[in-house]
């Protein structure tokens, strides 16, 4: 039992309650249940321990097509028996019982000359949106001092509606802010960072999906400060060649989209605008059209994938010679969102990085806190684009 007094009990419920995830990955808020118990001398404050992820959630099973059911019903063919044991998220299935003992992570330092202050600082001075801040991103501290930040454009509606995802949707979103790329080249030249992702929402009412704005914002970068890596996290561009055409040509150095999950669960987990083979058809024509453009994506793992379906993902995205892949866990923002089906363990997350680095992949960051941008300048800047270039 954790015993605290009264006057600690503002700290207490900050540290137990607050630790969210990152965009992407669902904006997750751990709760845990207190008892408040007041006395004349004290107040005690018991935090219960509710579960370690390990038992409850499983999702539910996949449901079933008419004409696949009445195929087995013809040919009683015991070949479908497998597809009986695969499960999908749902919005409102049971949860596992409490989370792992895994998740944690430091606070970022609040010290008036750290590198986080002066990011965070400048960020308010210009009006500007990061995907750290924007999701309570527990990575943020990391993160910003160790050089790396991420900046989200566009605004912070989306006009996609996928299911893992808490971000405000509208299909009239208000418009971009055309000032903004010369005020994040302003903002970002000021840091001493030494790589930026930049980020957005789903733009579709722009008719290039908001790639114009990207480009000239990483010219902007690249005209501050030339030696600056830039990666670009970016939508599908419902597809349009043409706009993966335009940011991929415009200097930037990472050209990364997210596939998010495995092909069998891109229905319940995505906006039905979003589809794995489009994912995979963007990534490839950005290599196409810039050969040594680094691509990169990112899943999202605990959704009810199997292992073989991991592996497979990993073979498509070799197959298009994309060079980079992150995994995380899927933490649930709210009660409307898709619930986890499984806290996946550290040793399955060390698992697929080995198996990814054997097929060839640049670089595999896998853990249950890795996120899609999380701590990319380290290893960029200091072991591939650097010593390739």
């Amino acid at each position: 039992m954790m015993k605290m007094k009264a006057s600690m009990l503002n700290t207490c419920l900050l540290i137990l309650v607050t630790n969210s995830q990152a965009f992407g990955f669902g904006i997750h808020t751990t709760t845990t249940t207190t008892v408040q118990r007041c006395s004349s001398n004290s107040t005690e404050i018991r935090a219960i321990e509710r579960g370690d992820g390990m038992s409850g959630g499983g999702g539910v099973p996949m449901p079933k097509s008419k004409s696949k059911d009445k195929s087995n019903d013809e040919n009683n063919n015991d070949d479908d028996d497998d597809d009986d044991d695969l499960v999908r998220p749902k919005v409102g299935a049971d949860m596992p019982d409490g989370r792992p003992s895994w998740f944690r992570v430091p606070a970022p330092s609040l010290k008036e000359d750290s590198r986080y202050s002066k990011v965070k600082d400048s960020l308010q001075n210009l009006s500007l949106n990061t995907v750290c801040e924007e999701a309570q991103c527990p990575n943020i501290g990391e993160c910003w001092n160790g050089g790396t930040g991420t900046i989200m454009l566009l605004g912070d509606t989306c006009t996609r509606g996928c299911m893992f995802c808490a971000v405000n949707t509208s299909q009239t979103p208000p418009p971009p802010d055309p000032f903004e790329p010369f005020k994040t080249a302003e903002a970002v030249s000021e840091w001493g960072v030494d790589y930026i992702v930049l980020t957005s929402v789903d733009r579709d009412d722009i008719e290039d999906g908001g790639a114009g704005h990207f480009a000239t914002t990483v010219e902007l970068l690249k005209m501050k400060k030339p030696e600056l890596l830039v990666e670009c996290l970016v939508s599908d561009f419902r597809g349009d060649k043409d706009s993966v055409s335009k940011l991929a040509l415009s200097g930037l150095d990472v050209y990364a989209h997210n596939m998010e999950t495995v092909e069998r669960l891109q229905k319940f987990v995505r906006d039905p605008r979003a589809g794995y083979a489009q994912s995979l058809s963007t990534l490839e024509h950005a290599k196409k059209v810039k050969p040594d453009l680094y691509t990169k994506t990112s899943l999202m793992l605990g959704l009810g994938e199997t292992d073989e379906e991991v592996i497979q993902t990993m073979k498509d995205l070799r197959a298009i010679d994309v060079d980079v892949v992150t995994f995380g866990q899927y933490l649930r923002p709210t009660e409307n969102h898709l619930s986890v089906v499984n806290y996946v363990t550290p040793e399955k997350f060390d698992y697929f990085r080995k198996v990814g680095e054997e097929m060839g992949f640049k670089y595999v960051a896998s853990g249950p806190m890795v996120r899609s941008s999380y701590k990319a300048g380290e290893f960029y800047l200091k072991h591939m684009i650097a010593k390739e270039r």
